[in-house]
């Protein structure tokens, strides 16, 4: 299993609308998201910046979100989310949500 941490901004006047779409979320996506080997998934929003957990219980992380990303019903859902989020200025050019360095675990 690998943890990963994840930020990316909401845009300003966009909360409520994600926050919205993230209290009732489409059945298919959460599947999605569980057939990609992902589990233990949180999203946390503060002063205009979401931060992302999760825990990958997968052989190949790559293959997996190149399987996510390919659904249809996941690209509808991003359709409606993306609008609601800009990337941090240190993401790197092929990240929306910048991948986070953790820095202190304790089980």
């Amino acid at each position: 299993m690998k943890r990963y941490g994840q930020v990316i901004k909401v845009r300003p006047g966009s909360e409520g609308k994600y926050k919205a779409l993230h209290k009732d979320p489409w059945p298919e996506v959460n599947a999605m998201i569980k057939a990609c080997n992902i589990q233990n998934y949180s999203i946390y929003m503060r002063d205009g910046y979401l931060y992302a957990y999760f825990e990958y219980v997968g052989d190949d992380y790559e293959a997996d979100m190149a399987k996510m990303a390919a659904d249809p019903v996941t690209q509808k859902w991003w359709a409606e989310c993306m609008p609601c989020q800009e990337k941090v200025g240190s993401a790197g050019p092929d990240e929306w949500w910048a991948d986070m360095e953790e820095v202190y675990h304790l089980d």
